[in-house]
């Protein structure tokens, strides 16, 4: 690790709902939930009333029914984040995209010619502020994982520099859901044993942790708890995966809508895929339940593949290994993802094992290029709503 603190964690504070505060000036101070039938975003304001993201709007209004209720507009979102990320690569050249609204900054050797990484930090807020009009939280830490820890505890519209020498007097007190990585399921776990904050986890060996949350994830926690994390800022790093879920709501849902939503966040997801120049091999299946507990299953292909046909008959596949859960639990959201993507995929003339389907998706490629995206659709879909298509990094 570098000896001085350099690395930026910058997070937008509540980035649909600042839009909208930014550009509505009657919003300003006032609770406001993004979002429809379900929470997309909530002012700092709506969340101090116990609002969070995901929740039905019905419930949201009922703990805080001064709310005022915005439909998303994700074109102003993606001008919003485009602004942002232009601030961003005046600040360094090394920034690590994390989504629409988050990055990593390293702003080593850049002292003489912009000053101490604090200083950078303050300008840097300032600069979003005032080019953007939006507020943003800033971390700032020798490892990736400390300043985006410092930036969360940090938050709303804060910065806070975590001293190489008191890393861990900083990082331990705080709780074991800080930690990159522990959602619910984890931290219950934890907590069921009586662990609650990080100097609990870090006090764990490794192989107890490994026997607690499995092997990847215990050593992946034990190293975080001491602070050890070596990841590099990667600029332009191309995604690992591409993936788009779909919220349900809280009322019951039929499976053949659970099926209709499958089939629009495959056709999403593919086509990103194809316009990106990319294909993959390992099909994720993503659940929220009632309780809102998760389960996520996955397989992996043969080969990999772009294809919409091929990529749906896996989501298929896993969602009907899933029925037994959802039939007991209710389901509340439903995502797909398509993981190990190989670059080079496109540009191989590989053998395919339907050549039919594979030029069917490009000529509704061809279509929706040409006249948009809702120019052609599934019979299916017709009549069904499509949902909030997220705006997102570019791949």
């Amino acid at each position: 690790m570098p000896a001085e603190a350099t690395i930026l964690h910058a997070d937008v504070d509540a980035f649909f709902a600042s839009v909208e505060q930014r550009d509505d000036p009657r919003l300003r101070g006032r609770p406001v939930i993004v979002g429809a039938g379900v929470v997309l975003a909530a002012s700092y304001e709506a969340k101090a009333h116990g609002v969070r993201t995901a929740m039905g709007v019905a419930r949201a209004r009922r703990l805080c029914p001064g709310a005022i209720v915005v439909p998303p507009r994700m074109s102003a979102y993606s001008e919003a984040s485009k602004a942002v990320y232009r601030v961003f690569d005046d600040t360094t050249p090394l920034v690590e995209g994390l989504s629409i609204d988050e990055a990593f900054l390293d702003v080593r050797g850049l002292r003489r010619s912009s000053g101490t990484p604090s200083e950078i930090a303050l300008r840097l807020r300032h600069e979003v502020r005032e080019r953007v009009g939006l507020p943003i939280t800033v971390g700032v830490a020798r490892t990736k994982h400390l300043a985006k820890v410092a930036s969360g505890v940090a938050k709303p519209d804060g910065l806070l520099v975590v001293p190489p020498d008191g890393e861990l007097a900083f990082l331990h007190p705080l709780p074991v859901e800080r930690l990159w990585g522990v959602g619910p399921v984890t931290a219950r776990r934890l907590h069921d044993l009586g662990v609650t904050t990080v100097s609990q986890v870090a006090a764990f060996g490794e192989e107890a942790l490994e026997a607690l949350v499995g092997r990847a994830a215990g050593r992946h926690l034990h190293a975080l708890a001491h602070n050890r994390d070596p990841r590099p800022v990667q600029a332009r790093r191309r995604r690992r995966s591409m993936g788009a879920q779909r919220a349900l709501g809280r009322s019951p849902t039929p499976p053949a809508e659970v099926d209709a939503a499958l089939v629009a966040l495959v056709d999403r997801v593919t086509r990103r895929m194809r316009i990106a120049g990319r294909r993959g091999r390992t099909v994720v299946l993503r659940i929220r339940f009632d309780d809102f507990s998760r389960a996520t299953r996955s397989l992996t292909l043969p080969r990999a593949t772009a294809n919409t046909a091929r990529v749906l008959a896996a989501a298929r596949d896993l969602h009907s290994i899933a029925v037994p859960m959802i039939e007991r639990r209710g389901i509340t959201l439903v995502g797909v993802a398509v993981t190990n993507l190989d670059d080079r995929m496109l540009q191989l003339a590989l053998p395919l094992d339907r050549p039919d389907t594979d030029a069917l998706d490009a000529a509704l490629d061809e279509v929706c290029r040409r006249f948009g995206p809702a120019a052609v659709t599934r019979a299916v879909l017709l009549g069904r709503r499509p949902g909030v298509a997220m705006p997102l990094l570019p791949d």
